[in-house]
């Protein structure tokens, strides 16, 4: 089979009113029926909304209260067209293949109806083989009917109609802006006489008792269709080449079958590298070519994939309860303490997202320690090339399907419309998915609710049918009924009933922030979050001037159609006082919202194992929110809750065990240490509590044996909190890893009763120095990035807290070593900035950005203050 991608093509869309493609002319008056639009260029895969943006039809629907401008466009008919040519190729079947049609389609070649389509995610097949052996073209035309009218985020999961993706009709991190056409790929399948039609690779290695021989085996199922003529009745051979992660041929096995016929082959792989998740171990990933070939070795078709090679098992945490499901993954005979991120779509119009957004995506979580994304049931199904990252990149895969909860109820419906969407859907998903190593775990849906608080479970008939496909299609993976799983939605403070919970979503408030999560017993918390604001920088992208100051969601119609949800406003107000500006609104949010979701993952990862792991709500989001959940917003930016994630996922870390923020003078506090993820030998922690000045006030030094799979408690930190009040006490822990790296955690503590934060925003003694130490240099794949190192000095009499880096413009993705670091007096930090082009991102899909020619331009701040631009010169090199 030969694939020929037709995106490039030239294709057009135009615009109707319902049902009158099909009239096509008046019946009074007898002349054609014109559009809502002209016919205008259309891109492939895209949606309509960025072509009616590029031909002016539209304003930018990210911007303001743009997009309730734009609700028109979901109850339009479009139409697309474009021209195929007879492909040069010797065929006995073509087959014309939508990968993605959104969401009700009639496809057409020269006016005769192919046939009709419904749903998102299995392929819309046409047999064309006829029309285009009678000519040398044909007019491929795509109906696409007005989007269904389905539910957003509040409504009745009960009453669920559809398989599109619901987040499309609003959610607490999106509005409403239901995308419309062809979301993914269009291809030509050119078949000879047979070609392979459903394959799966499944893996497993039998590990040695102590470090032993390792062996592999790769198992493959492969059926084989005879595509058209007469009934191919000779016999075929099928070969499998095996290659080895760098290349070189391994394996190779020949096989007698006949069309029809369904071939089961093993291939042992002898000492195999192992496929391990991000922080266990390497991504090796291993090549095989399915060759089928006729009676005079002609091939007939050829199929490539990759796979790992993995042991995987799920066990019961430590101290489960009985009732409890296996939330405890194990690869290669390793428990993997899951460090995860939530991802919703990474854009509201979907189509036009670009292999580059999925690579920066799985760039952050990789650098980050993120060894697990949840692929939200709210959204979407993703693209290949997602899949095929996490492979490379060690990030295991939850995978949702296509349903979620709405409010009013949250029962899984049984209509029986959605019931044949959603068994197509889920078939489509299990076959193509399953081959992907990284695929962890499968998930009936989001929230699914039986009643309140109480999530679905296999009585349920929409569920039971689900977990018979995956044990049908995919036997080796685990599937949980729903996210989370019970026996209790919500984190709960009863001990013995949060297995997987979700919850919360916000800054709890101190000091019940701190009690909740620091006694919780979950055994897997697979959905929580803290909210804060995007950063001053991407804010003054949507936001015209007038709007770009601290108001509550309650008083502006702008803010609230851009998180309404999020509101952070009396949050700030009552931690640090009155928000005079944007900026600062912006900065205290992110560091609340930072605060908040640090501690929930240094106390879960206190109980590594009893607890399995943490998920954050949520990675990303895909349309610029003032303020959200999430950890990178809509243009890429990174907040300071991503960089302290980052931290608390560090192989290697310390944490402090606090129940409050709030330190009362004279009184003394008692704290726990802890270290993690340090294997085996002995562990030195240097625990020191120093004043805004940099003054050391208490120093403790803590020794124990490390342990990779628990953390340690190496002892109680225990000093007399000094008699001034409304100040801040920073407690920061340092220690060095096996590697001798040095690693530090600081937390933020104050003595003030109100306003607690108050204190940071008199702190401005603090002067930062900053020398770029290098040119920027080429680096990374194609040498497209640049790279420099900035040494970083505080030359002042107080701390300067939360030191960033941020990019000027909009040319750059720009990661920093470190970010978010504090400095006190005297003291150095060297820290070195890559920067890559910004090649896409977004509804423009790279239109809105800045040309990329040019170094990259970077400024650092702290909190509150921007100390100058870091422009390379050739003079002393230090800018203040």
């Amino acid at each position: 089979m030969k694939q020929i991608l037709l995106n490039d093509l030239k294709w057009e869309v135009k615009g109707y009113w319902p049902w009158v493609p099909l009239k096509g002319t008046s019946m009074e008056l007898g002349q054609e029926l014109m559009g809502v639009t002209d016919w205008m260029p259309a891109t492939v895969p895209g949606g309509v909304h960025y072509d009616l943006y590029r031909q002016g039809w539209i304003s930018n629907p990210y911007e303001e209260l743009n997009s309730l401008s734009c609700e028109w466009v979901e109850n339009r008919w479009w139409v697309y067209r474009t021209t195929l040519k007879h492909p040069e190729l010797k065929a006995s079947r073509v087959e014309l293949v939508f990968q993605g049609l959104d969401y009700e389609a009639a496809v057409y070649a020269d006016n005769i109806l192919l046939g009709e389509h419904k749903g998102m995610f299995e392929p819309a097949v046409f047999d064309v083989t006829d029309l285009l052996s009678e000519r040398e073209s044909l007019e491929i035309s795509v109906l696409l009917k007005q989007a269904p009218d389905e539910m957003g985020q509040i409504g009745k999961t009960s009453a669920t109609f559809t398989q599109k993706s619901r987040f499309n009709y609003k959610w607490d991190f999106s509005t409403r802006l239901v995308n419309v056409g062809i979301w993914d790929d269009v291809v030509l399948r050119v078949h000879r006489d047979c070609s392979w039609q459903d394959v799966s690779i499944t893996t497993d290695a039998e590990l040695g008792e102590n470090d032993g021989q390792v062996s592999g085996r790769i198992s493959i199922q492969a059926s084989i269709k005879q595509m058209a003529g007469p009934e191919h009745t000779g016999r075929l051979t099928a070969s499998i080449t095996c290659s080895d992660p760098e290349g070189n041929p391994l394996v190779v096995q020949t096989y007698s079958v006949l069309a029809g016929e369904v071939l089961n082959a093993e291939l042992d792989i002898p000492e195999p590298q192992l496929w391990y998740p991000n922080g266990y171990g390497e991504q090796p990933l291993y090549s095989l070519e399915l060759k089928l070939l006729d009676e005079e070795d002609m091939v007939l078709d050829t199929r490539r994939l990759q796979t790992g090679i993995r042991k995987l098992d799920y066990i019961l945490n430590e101290g489960s309860p009985d009732n409890a499901l296996p939330y405890t993954v194990v690869i290669n005979g390793r428990k993997i303490y899951i460090k995860g991120v939530n991802m919703t779509p990474l854009d509201h119009l979907y189509g036009n997202v670009t292999i580059e957004q999925y690579q920066q995506m799985i760039y952050l979580m990789k650098a980050a320690h993120i060894n697990l994304v949840r692929v939200w049931g709210g959204g979407i199904i993703e693209k290949k090339a997602f899949y095929d990252l996490c492979d490379v990149n060690g990030i295991m895969i939850w995978q949702e399907f296509i349903q979620s909860s709405s409010g009013i109820d949250n029962i899984p419906s049984k209509q029986p419309e959605f019931l044949e969407l959603l068994h197509t859907t889920a078939c489509t998903a299990l076959r193509d998915k399953r081959n992907h190593v990284s695929l962890t775990v499968w998930s009936g849906g989001n929230e699914l609710m039986s009643e309140p608080n109480k999530p679905s479970d296999l009585s349920d008939s929409n569920l039971a049918m689900l977990k018979s496909l995956v044990e049908q299609y995919d036997p080796q993976r685990l599937f949980l009924p729903t996210s989370a799983s019970g026996p209790v939605e919500y984190i709960t403070e009863a001990k013995g009933q949060g297995h997987d919970v979700h919850g919360y979503w916000k800054y709890m408030g101190n000091p019940y922030h701190y009690e909740l999560y620091g006694s919780n017993d979950n055994l897997l918390h697979s959905e929580f979050g803290v909210d804060g604001l995007s950063s001053l920088k991407s804010l003054e992208k949507f936001l015209n001037e007038a709007n770009q100051q601290p108001v509550s969601m309650e008083n502006s119609a702008v803010w609230r159609h851009h998180g309404e949800w999020w509101d952070t406003l009396s949050r700030e107000e009552e931690m640090f006082g009155s928000m005079n500006d944007l900026k600062q609104f912006s900065a205290c949010s992110q560091w609340m919202q930072a605060e908040g979701i640090r501690f929930v993952l240094e106390a879960n990862r206190r109980r590594k194992f009893r607890n399995s792991g943490s998920i954050v709500w949520q990675f990303n989001e895909p349309w610029p929110n003032v303020s959200c959940t999430n950890l990178v917003d809509y243009y890429g930016e990174t907040k300071m809750a991503y960089h302290w994630v980052k931290q608390a996922f560090r192989p290697q870390h310390a944490s402090l065990d606090y129940r409050s923020l709030l330190l009362t003078p004279g009184t003394r506090f008692h704290g726990n240490v802890f270290v993690h993820g340090v294997d085996g030998g002995k562990v030195k922690v240097d625990a020191e509590v120093l004043d805004a000045t940099g003054r050391s006030l208490y120093r403790q030094t803590f020794e124990a044996e490390g342990d990779k799979d628990r953390a340690v408690c190496v002892g109680e930190l225990n000093f007399s909190v000094p008699e001034p009040e409304d100040l801040l006490y920073f407690v920061r822990l340092s220690f060095r890893n096996i590697e001798e790296e040095s690693q530090q955690n600081l937390y933020v503590l104050s003595t003030a009763n109100q306003h607690l934060y108050a204190p940071a925003l008199d702190l401005t003694g603090g002067n930062l120095q900053v020398r770029q130490e290098s040119l920027w240099q080429p680096t990374g794949v194609g040498k497209i990035s640049h790279q420099a190192h900035f040494t970083l000095h505080n030359t002042g009499s107080e701390v300067l807290l939360h030191v960033h880096a941020e990019e000027k413009g909009d040319r750059y993705w720009m990661e920093a070593e470190e970010q978010f670091l504090t400095l006190f007096p005297g003291e150095k930090r060297t820290v070195t900035v890559t920067c890559t082009p910004k090649l896409s991102g977004g509804f423009l899909a790279g239109e809105n950005y800045c040309s990329t020619d040019g170094l990259p331009e970077i400024k650092f701040c702290s909190f509150l203050t921007a100390h100058g631009d870091t422009i390379p010169d050739e003079g002393e090199g230090i800018y203040e």
